[in-house]
């Protein structure tokens, strides 16, 4: 998609989604298929469809202006610290942003057009159950900083829901390759040892041979991650998302999280997608040379039937600034896997060095003195 949209500014405003009973705001309650209400208590149940998910065709897209039938018009504020760009609560004039805990002043934000989600993942883990994760896993931490497991002690309300902005690609690959591929043998060999004796043994070698051949691979569902707030490690350690369960998107089931916009446009998500393909690629020439070692010398790989969807997945994130550093945390909130950079505490490294020289002295003066 191309960044030539119109841009303007306008006042943030996420859309309100109000109590059939009493017209208060309601917000989703993680884990059910209903909104509840702040006010009266009412549940109102949405309806839940599992998605019957249809791709788009990627050179189509490209290379057709359809694709505006499927954008929305949102607003966002660009965090000055790392460059996310988030929607905010309706009323909010200040937060920290949730990736890097940068103050964020909200006096307007940016509306700009992008390509409407088609699907989505709801949340499945409660704001309680994250935080007692989170404190687990801090909890598991070795030589970390006092004020890090003081932090993860008020962590509920540092905690943010946040659905993130996903591409999944899905092509059959042709690939044409050249290479070697080497057999193992053993040869006899004599040698003297360090008596001055003949002696005999087996010394493998390998007897290389040119290869060449053609592979197919079909990839379903190659996921990246849209936003470029966090670093691409920590997001594919949250994975694997149990994308099967997807539905059909709904804005009722983003009241009261923040959503972060895809800041990775569609070509070039594909990019980052054909990394990822093209490792399971090598694979397959190395598993087609065959023998016992193989080396590749080039692949040439045709990309057909792109097709690609959007979709928003969700996670619970906290950032957490510890001597001029921000270190952020992350929790799938689907599945509980908790994901995180941590500081470390010098003083207590240096204590446990300090401790073992000072058991190992103790031990050598000890069977020195009984000697």
């Amino acid at each position: 998609m191309s960044n030539d949209f119109n841009e303007k500014t306008a006042e943030i405003d996420q859309k309100k989604i109000k109590c059939k009973d009493c017209g208060g705001f309601l917000t989703f309650a993680v884990g059910t298929t209903h909104l509840n209400c702040q006010y009266c208590g009412a549940k109102n149940e949405i309806e839940v469809e599992l998605a019957k998910t249809e791709e788009i065709d990627f050179e189509k897209f490209l290379s057709e202006a359809s694709h505006k039938q499927d954008e929305q018009q949102i607003s966002t504020v660009k965090c000055d610290g790392c460059g996310a760009s988030t929607t905010m609560a309706p009323n909010v004039t200040s937060d920290n942003c949730p990736f890097c805990a940068t103050p964020l002043v909200i006096k307007n934000g940016t509306t700009r057009s992008i390509i409407r989600p088609k699907y989505m993942l709801p949340f499945k883990i409660d704001r309680k159950k994250a935080d007692g994760l989170f404190t687990g896993w801090v909890g598991g931490l070795w030589f970390a900083p006092n004020d890090l497991k003081r932090y993860a002690a008020h962590t509920a309300e540092k905690l943010n829901g946040m659905y993130m902005p996903y591409w999944t690609y899905d092509s059959n690959t042709a690939s044409d390759y050249t290479g070697m591929r080497g057999d193992h043998y053993y040869d006899t060999e004599s040698y003297t040892d360090s008596e001055g004796k003949s002696q005999t043994r087996q010394v493998q070698k390998t007897r290389w041979t040119p290869a060449r051949g053609h592979v197919h691979n079909k990839f379903d569902d190659i996921l990246v991650c849209a936003s470029k707030a966090l670093p691409d490690k920590m997001t594919r350690d949250l994975e694997p998302w149990d994308l099967p369960e997807l539905v059909n998107f709904n804005d009722s089931f983003l009241s009261g999280f923040k959503t972060e916009s895809y800041q990775v446009e569609v070509k070039e998500g594909f990019d980052v997608a054909k990394k990822v393909m093209d490792k399971e690629i090598g694979e397959t020439v190395r598993k087609d040379i065959g023998g016992d070692t193989q080396t590749v010398t080039t692949i040439s790989t045709d990309y057909n039937d792109i097709t690609f969807k959007h979709i928003l997945l969700p996670i619970w994130i906290s950032a957490y600034r510890y001597n001029e550093k921000v270190y952020r945390f992350t929790i799938n909130a689907r599945t509980g896997e908790v994901q995180g950079e941590r500081p470390y505490s010098v003083a207590k490294i240096v204590l446990a060095v300090v401790t073992v020289v000072a058991v190992i002295a103790t031990a050598i003066w000890f069977f020195k003195s009984r000697g």
